[in-house]
This record gives C-alpha cells, sequence and structure tokens, in this order.
C-alpha cells in the first residue's frame, strides 16, 4: 500500500513538473514600453567604449524616406546589476555578455510576452563589436518585425467597420476606426486619421496587370503612377484659385524629385512586392512628407494592389507615424 501511495505522489510531482514550464510562460506579465524603443543591457564601461558605440550605429541607422534623419530605433543603456523587476518588461532587449564564447541567441517570451531578447556575447570587445556587425542587418529586421506586429496589435484593439473596401476591392485591411474614408470610388479609397500637427494617410487602389512591367524602368513607372492618382484625387488647399494673373492654380500631390526613391522588393500576404518610398509634396502648395508604397502582385486576379501610406507631420518626428503605416499596410488580405 505504502508502494502504491509512493508512486502516486511520484506521478503528480512528474506531471506538476512537466506543467511548470507552460504554466510559467502562460503567467508571463505583458510587455511594456515605447513603440521603436530597444533596452540594451550592458555595463558602463562597455557602452562608453567601442561597443557601445558599435550598437549605437546598428540601431541608430537612419530610416530612409524621411525628410530628416531620425533613427531606426530609440535606445536606453541599462546596466547588468539593474536589469530586474519593471526594466526586464519591454518588448525588445539587447543584451550583451562579455567574457563568454562569441555568438548571438534571438529568444522569445523570456521576461514578459510578447517580448524578443537578443543576447550577443564574446570573450573580448572585439569579438563583441564582430558580431554585433555580421548580424546587423538580422538584429535590426528582429526588432522592426516585433514592433509592426506590436504596433498591429494595440490598433486592433478599436478596428474600423467599413465594408466597402472589401466590397469593391476584393481585399481586407486593418486600420483603427480612428481613420475615416475621405474620398472613394469603384477601384480606390483614401483613407485618413487626424494627428497632431497634420494626418496620417492611406491610399489604396487597384491596377490592370499591364500597368506595371518588370524591367529596369520600373520605379519610373510607379512614380509616374503614383502621381496620375495624386494628380486625380489628392488636390491641394489652394486647388482652383485664380492667381493674381487670372490663371488658376493647379495644386496635387506629386513625388518630390530632388529626392531619389528607395526601391526594392518584398512579400506581402504571400505574394511578391514592389516596395517603393520617398517624399512627396504638393504642387504650387507647402505641403509634403514621407510616403511608402507596396505595388503588390496579384496574378491570381491578374491585377496589381497599390497600398501607399503618406504622413504630413510637420515639425514632428515621423519615424512612428510611417511605422503604424507600414503596420496597417501588411495586414492586407487579398481575396
Amino acid at each position: 500500500m505504502r508502494k502504491i501511495i509512493f508512486s502516486a505522489v511520484a506521478l503528480i510531482l512528474l506531471v506538476s513538473c512537466g506543467d511548470k514550464k507552460t504554466s510559467d510562460k502562460s503567467m508571463l506579465p505583458d510587455s511594456s514600453g515605447n513603440i521603436s524603443h530597444v533596452s540594451v543591457v550592458l555595463g558602463n564601461d562597455l557602452w562608453d567604449g567601442s561597443v557601445g558605440e558599435a550598437i549605437r550605429n546598428i540601431l541608430g541607422t537612419p530610416i530612409y524616406g524621411l525628410p530628416q534623419d531620425e533613427p531606426m530605433f530609440s535606445v536606453s543603456q541599462i546596466p547588468a546589476s539593474v536589469f530586474s523587476g519593471f526594466v526586464t518588461k519591454n518588448r525588445t532587449i539587447l543584451k550583451i555578455v562579455p567574457n563568454k564564447e562569441a555568438g548571438i541567441k534571438f529568444v522569445d517570451d523570456v521576461y514578459a510576452k510578447p517580448q524578443k531578447v537578443i543576447t550577443v556575447s564574446g570573450k573580448t570587445r572585439e569579438e563583441i563589436i564582430s558580431t554585433l556587425n555580421a548580424n546587423a542587418d538580422k538584429i535590426i529586421e528582429t526588432f522592426r518585425d516585433v514592433e509592426l506586429k506590436e504596433r498591429l496589435r494595440q490598433m486592433s484593439k478599436s478596428n474600423h467597420t467599413h465594408t466597402s473596401i472589401e466590397e469593391k476591392l476584393g481585399l481586407t485591411i486593418d486600420f483603427p476606426s480612428i481613420y475615416r474614408i475621405a474620398k472613394e470610388s469603384d477601384n480606390f479609397f483614401w483613407v485618413r486619421k487626424e494627428i497632431t500637427t497634420g494626418t496620417n494617410n492611406l491610399m489604396i487602389y487597384t491596377l490592370p496587370f499591364d500597368a506595371i512591367t518588370r524591367n529596369d524602368s520600373v520605379v519610373n513607372q510607379i512614380i509616374k503612377v503614383r502621381d496620375s492618382v495624386g494628380e486625380l484625387y489628392i488636390r491641394g488647399r489652394q486647388d482652383g484659385e485664380l492667381k493674381a494673373n487670372g490663371d488658376k492654380i493647379e495644386s496635387y500631390m506629386i513625388t518630390e524629385n530632388a529626392y531619389t526613391p528607395f526601391h526594392g522588393e518584398t512579400i506581402v500576404d504571400n505574394k511578391p512586392t514592389l516596395e517603393t518610398k520617398g517624399l512627396w509634396d504638393l504642387k504650387a502648395d507647402f505641403m509634403g512628407g514621407p510616403f511608402i508604397n507596396y505595388a503588390i502582385e496579384d496574378k491570381i486576379n491578374k491585377r496589381w494592389v497599390v497600398i501607399e501610406g503618406f504622413a504630413f507631420a510637420p515639425s514632428v518626428e515621423k519615424r512612428n507615424y510611417m511605422l503604424e503605416l507600414e503596420a496597417i499596410i501588411r495586414s492586407v488580405k487579398i481575396k
């Protein structure tokens, strides 16, 4: 009888221990922190020297396509000796571990959830810097992915209820209910949100499949399309007013030709996508700002789905406004 009782207790303890890890994970607190902010855990001596400089160069990489230089991430340094309690709950953490074998680890939900902790180690400062530089792109991509998902999660708490976008364009896209439809037609939507100093905007429209051809001039094709769409739908404040000589003012959104657009390729909704970033302005006006344009190749429906985000936010940083627009665009699901 005693053996039976002992075996039953042992089994209960074994099951309890086996479940403990899952239970602990599920009971992690919610992560916190400002958007595009990374906590860097390392000693003051490393932060003030070449290791800290390497970290600042990576995380502080200027974002292409903004009117003024803005860093990819804001950074706060925390000595390992005080890294405990609330400060461990930040969503994105970069830990530097000296005097250990050189390497890098990417781990989810260590102290909170959702959370990404990247640990870089090395026996010397040179090894740490070498590992950081060799993985710079992956570090940036990993943290940006976390922030895009977090921004979308925050916005999903109050998603819009417009049905006309799905009905007319055959797609769904998530954006907060604070955004309103400013203009729409059979295949075009302009959606905007008022912000403190201006507006955050989205254009959603479709093009025939032969409107864009993949060749050496694809960037020029995309710019030509967006300028024609801007002329048709995004008119300036003084458009139609008369000049002193009696001529009508023509004011509409165009691409800033003094700034070379960035062009690359990415994947959105599991579809090949042409990505273009640059600056826009209003002809015959004093408004402008950054834009990010995604032309999604919809082979099934033999068309291009174009979704562009552009911000008008004078005198303030635009990084997080553009991150929000990118997060919204990447939520699209094409039917």
